[in-house]
């Protein structure tokens, strides 16, 4: 939802709609079913991601299934977007896991812990309002590499398999894209996973499931207090891997955030999500879990093809996980693979920014745009790594940036100028036109006629804008050029904080070399 320049901050449209909030949807029995059902897609498919998220970590499959539980119900309480899921997630995995490798599980949730506790301090500090930093392209090279990651990670299930795998996936694929035109009274993915769990069990059929996954829990999860030292050498140990991990977490949960505030034509409060989900970190470590922060796949799932809007649907998904995995684990067990892989590859489609990619708007895009995409794409996919491929999409676009931006300038030589007694031209003007700072000044040295120029010269920069300090160095430093050849320079035409900058670091920058 985009609002105009000066005015007032975008509603949220589960404000503006009672039916969009928690007490609209719970006196709506059309919503209510909506978000339940969501609720219980979103469970059945978090838990293989549970399991193989836990198996990179180097944990028991538990630590990732009590996690994604105890991520879910707490962050539908306290987090600022509505309707996303989070979770135990690869991302967070891969940042924690060499802890748990060379110190154990209680190193582990000492480290979720206090990346908690980084959460919530960096969101009070405001890290959120560095979101309007990241532009649009590397926006739709997230959403890109989250559509090839979440494809790619299926890829494992569906080679050297048994071949009635790829029926059954065929199958799932044709009943989710089909179902939907004809009814959405129910989701399509909860079809897809029922039929395709009676077919295998009536059939008797021989294919991989979850229970091949790793084994489920039989148990609630208990309190649990790190046994650590409180010493500064255990917070040598785990400070660096908590502080990459509370960076990756947030900035893959504000992203996705940001990504559903598009598709729902809302407004969510990112300071909220941010320290949210520092808090739903505290929570599950204390339960013994991983950690986690927003998962993309299922929040997809949840909101585009399930159609949820509340927190309602956030917390029955925590409450259904556990419920499946405590109470039904052996029912659970059952489900195939091929259903949860087919579900997945049909979130990965719907991902896609297909436009993006399309021959007539890859011609249209410009270059720069493009490539800033590209890098996204190719190093999140590289990596397995979000955060590594936004930071690098940002940086690129940074770059791209600040040189089409440094050619941005010119310098008009004035032929009118006043003569002596002579006849001999006293004075030369130059008007430089547009917006100087470290990368643009860094030429403007190069554009003068020291030797040939008269005694005066004049350099008027109403047309352009001092933004830095090393602007004035190099007007400095220009000065300087021509006042060693017995030439005075004068500049002209800055007001504003432009003619402030140059009056109070003019002379005070070193020699002007």
């Amino acid at each position: 939802m985009t609002t105009p320049a000066g005015s007032a901050p975008a509603v949220p449209e589960a404000d503006a709609d009672p039916a969009l909030s928690v007490r609209g949807a719970l006196r709506s029995p059309n919503r209510l079913k909506t978000e339940i059902l969501a609720g219980l897609v979103v469970a059945l498919a978090l838990i293989p991601e549970a399991i193989s998220f836990s198996i990179i970590a180097g944990v028991d499959p538990r630590v990732g299934l009590f996690a994604s539980f105890t991520m879910a119900v707490t962050i539908s309480i306290v987090g600022g977007r509505p309707a996303m899921i989070s979770a135990a997630t690869a991302a967070i995995a891969l940042v924690i896991a060499p802890v748990a490798r060379e110190h154990g599980l209680d190193y582990l949730v000492a480290t979720v812990i206090l990346g908690g506790v980084f959460q919530v301090v960096l969101s009070v500090l405001g890290v959120a309002k560095l979101m309007r930093f990241i532009p649009r392209s590397v926006m739709v090279g997230f959403v890109n590499a989250l559509a090839v990651l979440i494809f790619t990670a299926q890829l494992p299930h569906l080679i050297d398999v048994p071949w009635l795998v790829y029926p059954l996936v065929a199958v799932g694929l044709a009943v989710m894209f089909l179902l939907p035109k004809l009814t959405s009274v129910v989701p399509a993915p909860l079809v897809a996973i029922v039929a395709l769990t009676a077919a295998v069990l009536v059939f008797g059929w021989d294919v991989p499931n979850v229970g091949d996954e790793g084994e489920l829990p039989e148990s609630l999860p208990m309190l649990f207090v790190p046994d650590v030292p409180l010493t500064t050498e255990t917070l040598s140990i785990i400070a660096p891997y908590a502080l990459a991990m509370a960076l990756v977490g947030l900035l893959e949960s504000l992203m996705t955030a940001k990504l559903v505030d598009d598709i729902t034509d809302t407004h969510s409060n990112k300071t909220r999500e941010g320290w949210g989900q520092g808090v739903a970190n505290l929570v599950t470590g204390f339960f013994g879990g991983m950690g986690g922060c927003a998962m993309i796949g299922q929040t997809m799932i949840n909101v585009k093809v399930s159609g949820a809007r509340t927190r309602i649907s956030t917390f029955l998904a925590g409450v259904f996980l556990l419920i499946l995995v405590v109470a039904l684990g052996d029912v659970v067990a059952l489900i195939p693979m091929a259903a949860l892989v087919a579900v997945m590859i049909m979130v990965s489609v719907a991902t896609l920014d297909w436009h993006s990619i399309h021959p007539r708007t890859l011609k249209l895009m410009p270059r720069s745009e493009t490539l800033v995409m590209l890098v996204t794409v190719v190093a999140t996919v590289a990596t397995h790594n979000l955060a590594i491929g936004v930071i690098l999409g940002v940086l690129t676009a940074m770059v791209l940036f600040a040189r089409r931006v440094a050619h941005m300038i010119s310098i008009e030589k004035v032929s009118e100028a006043d003569t002596d007694h002579d006849g001999t031209v006293d004075t030369r003007v130059y008007k430089v036109h547009g917006e100087l700072f470290f990368a643009s000044s860094n030429d403007l040295i190069y554009q003068f006629d020291y030797v040939g120029d008269p005694r005066h010269v004049v350099i008027d920069l109403t047309g352009a804008d001092i933004w830095d300090a090393s602007t004035v160095a190099t007007l400095d430093a220009i000065r300087h050029k021509y006042a060693a050849k017995g030439k005075h320079v004068e500049i002209v035409g800055l007001d504003g904080s432009s003619l402030d900058r140059l009056d109070r670091l003019s002379g005070r920058l070193g020699d002007g070399h």
